[in-house]
């Protein structure tokens, strides 16, 4: 099966009825770690399960809960002291927090240290906005 590089996010749910329409929640980590928006429109895939694979009770029950993933270690309004490690392909700073974890840094330049203001947090990667030039 291929799978798409638009993919934003892969989970399992049921398909419900609710009057004159059938609906399928997303999980609330989903909305959270802004890969899916509230109120966005998007284009949604239903694979069935293989052949011999059983639904599992607990998950018809109750809503399914996220895999545990590591959460992003940076959140919304945080300022950090960053080190500009690399330039993206639009010409934006790249730094590199815990993990790994990316943070975007439009108009830093390379080996720049810089006071940010995050603005944007995803599951992958997060926007900063330079609050304090040098440090």
């Amino acid at each position: 099966m291929e799978i798409s590089e638009k993919l934003l996010c892969l989970f399992s749910t049921e398909v419900s009825a609710e009057e004159d329409r059938y609906v399928i929640e997303v999980p609330r980590q989903e909305v959270e770690t802004g890969d899916v928006d509230p109120g966005d429109v998007y284009r949604v895939a239903l694979i069935s399960r293989e052949e011999g694979e059983e639904a599992d009770a607990s998950a018809t029950a109750q809503p399914q809960s996220a895999p545990s993933e590591p959460q992003p270690p940076v959140d919304v309004g945080e300022t950090r002291y960053v080190e500009i490690e690399d330039i993206g392909k639009q010409g934006d700073g790249i730094a590199r927090v815990e993990r790994g974890y990316v943070i975007i840094v439009p108009g830093a330049d390379i080996d720049e240290r810089v006071k940010i203001e995050v603005t944007e947090v995803k599951s992958n990667f997060a926007v900063g906005e330079i609050i304090e030039e040098t440090f």
